[in-house]
């Protein structure tokens, strides 16, 4: 299949998929385990008539975002000719042929490919219905949009990764491979601004706009994350704790527990603090560094959270189309384990969420499964973005005199374009 003929499969395959994901959530289809768009009909509804009551709904200990993500809640107000769920639903597809027509755009010329758009295409529903059962999606819309626009102006990445990171903090984090000198000034400047004026406005908007910040605090060991692993397999040898409801999820309590979530903190300390060194060590930034390196980032974060929720693999999933749009990324590797976590995230939620929450033998294997290939994609990431962006790293391109000419030149242009965008 050529470039061309793959591009213009693409939107047919999309629709195809997509009237597939509408007839589940609309429940046309039944799909077994929990039905999750109870988050949209309940939850996400019972907020909105909070939010338009002149309040953040603060007493919630559910309500973990920060406050632009009253927006998404408030979205489906935006087609009052529909019921709030079916409105939302449509907002979600929306956006989802939204992503697909960017990478499509994006993976035209030289040097690009539509790989991307094949892995949005594929990504998503191989989620299932929890991709448009969550506002996870929409956010994604963003912070492609935010990576794909920063390619020639780096103000917008910055602009609307300031708008993600209002409605889910993770796309903060795409600002993360920004090249050195005046694009990361300009980048950066445009986010602290645009973050500034937005959490100002919420706060003056409406009353406890910041209040999710004591609920994330307080938050434990979810069932689907890594750290969780210890208890499942700890469950067969006698181990006293339980899986309940807190704070908006099934976590573990119990013995042990306090001490996993801190050690996953710490991690996640450890991961930034891997993210800062190779931030001050890089030195050769591709057209592919931004996404790569956001790819990245989100991946360690990810992976080292208390918490790994089915929908965040929505986040990793987006990313990864947009570093398969440029053919010289590193991350074809990562990118494709990651969409196998992501097919096999759907058989652990909610296919086979009863066998998750028992930590038995099904159940268990999922998750080993599901959380190895997030590992794996995460430590080939690091591994790769490394490689190609330190000078002097084991194995890096041009180390041997092989590409040496076509990295500085590739310097060379791209002090060029940082010039000309500067003038």
């Amino acid at each position: 299949m050529t470039g061309s003929t793959g591009a213009r499969l693409a939107p047919a395959v999309w629709a195809l998929t997509r009237v597939a994901l509408l007839l589940c959530v609309t429940k046309v289809i039944n799909l077994p385990g929990p039905d999750v768009t109870g988050d949209v009909s309940v939850i996400y509804q019972g907020w909105s008539e909070v939010l338009r009551s002149g309040t953040y709904p603060r007493s919630d200990v559910t309500w973990q975002y920060p406050p632009l993500a009253a927006l998404a809640v408030l979205s489906p107000a935006l087609l009052p000719f529909l019921d709030y769920t079916s409105a939302f639903f449509v907002l979600v597809l929306l956006c989802d042929g939204l992503v697909l027509a960017l990478l499509l755009r994006a993976g035209r010329g030289r040097g690009r490919s539509a790989a991307g758009a094949w892995a949005w295409v594929a990504g998503v529903p191989l989620l299932g219905t929890t991709a448009y059962a969550r506002y996870d999606l929409m956010v994604t819309a963003v912070a492609v949009a935010a990576l794909l626009a920063g390619v020639r102006h780096p103000r917008v990445l910055g602009v609307l990764a300031a708008a993600g990171a209002l409605l889910k903090v993770w796309p903060a984090l795409i600002l993360a491979g920004t090249a050195p000198g005046s694009r990361t000034r300009r980048a950066w400047a445009a986010a602290a601004l645009t973050a500034a004026g937005l959490a100002l406005g919420c706060a003056l908007a409406l009353p406890g706009a910041f209040a999710f910040l004591g609920h994330q605090r307080d938050r434990g060991t979810e069932v689907e994350s890594l750290g969780a692993l210890v208890f499942h397999v700890a469950r067969w040898f006698g181990w006293p704790g339980r899986v309940e409801l807190h704070y908006g999820s099934l976590e573990f309590l119990g013995p042990g527990v306090e001490l996993v979530s801190t050690l996953a903190l710490g991690l996640s300390v450890l991961a930034l603090g891997w993210l800062l060194v190779w931030r001050l060590r890089a030195r050769t930034f591709r057209a592919s560094t931004p996404a790569d390196a956001a790819f990245t980032a989100v991946l360690l974060f990810t992976a080292t959270s208390r918490v790994i929720s089915p929908q965040y693999m929505l986040w990793l999933v987006g990313l990864a189309a947009v570093c398969l749009v440029f053919r010289d990324s590193g991350m074809g590797l990562s990118a494709g384990l990651v969409l196998l976590a992501t097919g096999v995230t759907q058989a652990e939620f909610p296919l086979g969420f009863d066998h998750v929450t028992a930590s038995d033998a099904r159940g268990v294997t999922l998750m080993f499964l599901r959380n190895g290939l997030l590992v794996a994609a995460t430590l080939i990431a690091c591994r790769r973005l490394w490689r190609r962006t330190v000078p002097g790293a084991p194995g890096a391109l041009g180390e041997d005199g092989g590409d040496g000419d076509l990295l500085a030149a590739g310097r060379r242009r791209d002090a060029r374009e940082s010039e000309r965008a500067g003038s």
